[in-house]
């Protein structure tokens, strides 16, 4: 089997000096490697067309076959890393959390710990009669959501 750590090392080769991150690395027992990056203005698929050239050139097919895909982390999927919840603070996100609710809001503040989603909802006034809509802040640990992603919009 492959080794993840070689091919980890062979991927940050390739990262260092560029603006894309890594979001996803796996290496299954059948020596299937799988690479996802992402960049903050999308990837290009030449540029995953030239990570898998430098992966492929740091392996050895004749010491062990392989298969290998390089892909960008895919729009729409769930954030893997803390770099996708950053390149995305202000922007509409889907939260599902580890108890089943769904939120839909955007993305307000991210640090190490924790992240932020601002929901637009009723909300009922002391001495009022009627709710009012107002943005309500939602504070969620990484480990308290099941995904977030982003959410696409066509309007």
């Amino acid at each position: 089997m492959i080794d993840k750590s070689i091919v980890k090392r062979l991927v940050d080769e390739w990262l260092e000096d560029k603006e894309y991150f890594l979001c996803d690395l796996t290496v299954s027992a059948d020596s299937r490697i799988v690479v996802e990056i992402d960049h903050e203005e999308g990837v290009w698929i030449e540029d995953c067309v030239e990570l898998s050239k430098h992966i492929e050139q740091g392996l050895d097919r004749e010491q062990e076959d392989f298969e290998l895909e390089v892909g960008s982390a895919g729009i729409g999927q769930p954030f893997k890393v803390l770099r996708q919840y950053e390149i995305h603070v202000g922007e509409d996100v889907e939260v599902l959390t580890c108890d089943g609710k769904k939120l839909f809001g955007v993305l307000k503040d991210v640090t190490p710990e924790h992240f932020v989603v601002a929901t637009t909802q009723k909300v009922k006034k002391e001495g009022q009669k009627r709710p009012v809509m107002e943005e309500v802040d939602h504070t969620f640990a990484y480990t308290d959501v099941k995904y977030t992603k982003y959410v696409i919009d066509f309007k």
